[in-house]
């Protein structure tokens, strides 16, 4: 296919270099050494311990707390009110904890089930553009009306300046590529601007080789700013942890030691509140306004001690998952339709929380207010995610349709592709 010769996509070939199970004993084995038969059984081993049941099923939660995580955080507004809120202080970790998480699945299912590029993309475009276009459209409509309401709760939370430009650059994901622009008062979107060009950054390492590989990834790392490329390490950890076989056969015990170690280490970590204590040292090593340029990525150092934490948690809970599978997949139904909506919770929340309060508008700032505020921001997203959600499936089928028409083209094939593989030889 033209897309393919572009890419110079090899079939079968997965990019961990450990092969299918049927791809094993299909293929004749050079060598009859049974030292090549134990690496043929490793490698076999290894892939059969790629993703089990329970150890998706972990996944999920984590995936769930970490946005619940990240929407108490911004939850934590003194206009919603003023008394205690447990765990509000954990949401740039979580935020940490989704790109590991993310680069994992990737290298996952760009490995079985998304090798081709048109699949790769049509199921990432189809994932993100299904919620992000809706998303920005209704949190520019919440906004205006909430604000008409009840003004006291959007002051400082959001603006209408160049909305067009906010617009824009919203749906193409370019907010924080070098400069930060805000989604009006959507702001957990600066990470979607992160993650949409990880996506990008990965496909062209894993589709291409030789000198259209480095130039289009130079290209891109130039476009995309200091800010982007900082938090890269912490999304490029998940898929080493996925493709480094040598953990997935550690001693069980190994594993429980690495799990429980990962969870002393993060209580040490937020104990000594280190996301902000190195983001401070860092203030006074460079100064205030370069501090400010780097935006979410000002606390990067204390974000590689956490992903550093993170692969030594998702190392030893990949070991573990299966000793206590009877008990995770006891709820695995459960836990992953609740997860279904982990991405409408986190695109949604901020501008639903913001509404919410002018809408529902108490003179109190108890528990009260801010639990009436809760309840009707996750029934809105219920409500909402559950409609958006199923678009992805119909969506992903429109996107590979249209790229296969467009493959198709007379223009296209004897125009376009010239001049891309011209402009770009191997």
């Amino acid at each position: 296919m033209a897309i393919s010769r572009i890419f110079g996509w090899v079939k079968g070939v997965p990019a961990t270099g450990v092969t299918h199970a049927r791809d094993i004993h299909a293929r004749p084995d050079p060598l009859a050494s049974a030292a090549h038969a134990d690496f043929k059984v490793l490698s076999l081993t290894c892939y059969l311990l790629i993703m089990t049941a329970a150890f998706s099923t972990y996944l999920d939660v984590m995936r769930f707390m970490a946005a619940c995580l990240v929407v108490i955080y911004h939850s934590r507004n003194p206009l919603f009110t003023k008394e205690w809120i447990p765990f509000s202080s954990y949401g740039h970790e979580a935020v940490i904890v989704f790109f590991v998480l993310s680069g994992y699945v990737i290298a996952y299912v760009s490995d079985t089930k998304e090798r081709a590029p048109i699949a790769y993309w049509a199921s990432r475009l189809a994932r993100i553009y299904s919620l992000a276009i809706p998303a920005i459209l209704l949190t520019i409509i919440l906004d205006t009306i909430g604000e008409r309401l009840a003004p006291r709760f959007y002051e400082g939370a959001t603006t209408h300046d160049y909305w067009y430009i906010r617009l824009v650059s919203s749906w193409l994901f370019t907010n924080e590529a070098w400069v930060s622009i805000m989604s009006f008062s959507n702001v957990p979107y600066w990470s979607l601007c992160y993650e949409m060009w990880y996506y990008v950054l990965f496909s062209l390492y894993v589709h291409l080789n030789g000198r259209r590989r480095t130039v289009l990834i130079a290209a891109v790392c130039i476009f995309v700013g200091p800010k982007i490329l900082l938090l890269l390490p912490l999304w490029v950890i998940g898929v080493v942890i996925y493709r480094w076989k040598a953990p997935y056969l550690l001693p069980i015990w190994v594993g429980w030691a690495f799990f429980l170690l990962s969870v002393i280490l993060f209580g040490l970590y937020s104990h000594f509140q280190l996301t902000e204590v190195l983001s401070r040292w860092l203030l006074q090593a460079m100064g205030d306004h370069w501090h400010k340029q780097l935006a979410f990525s000002k606390f990067f150092i204390g974000d590689y001690l956490l992903g550093a934490i993170m692969f030594i948690n998702f190392i030893g809970a990949r070991r573990i998952a299966d000793r206590v599978s009877s008990s995770m997949l006891k709820g695995s139904g459960t836990i992953r339709r609740i997860s279904d909506f982990t991405f409408s919770l986190y695109i949604l929340h901020q501008p639903l929380l913001l509404f919410s309060a002018s809408l529902i508008n108490w003179p109190s700032q108890g528990y009260a207010f801010y639990l009436a505020i809760m309840a009707t921001t996750c029934m809105s997203i219920i409500v909402i995610g559950t409609i958006l959600e199923k678009q992805r499936f119909p969506l992903r089928k429109w996107i590979q349709a249209r790229i296969a028409s467009i493959e198709r083209s007379p223009v296209w094939q004897r125009r376009i592709l010239p001049l891309i593989l011209k402009a770009l030889p191997a």
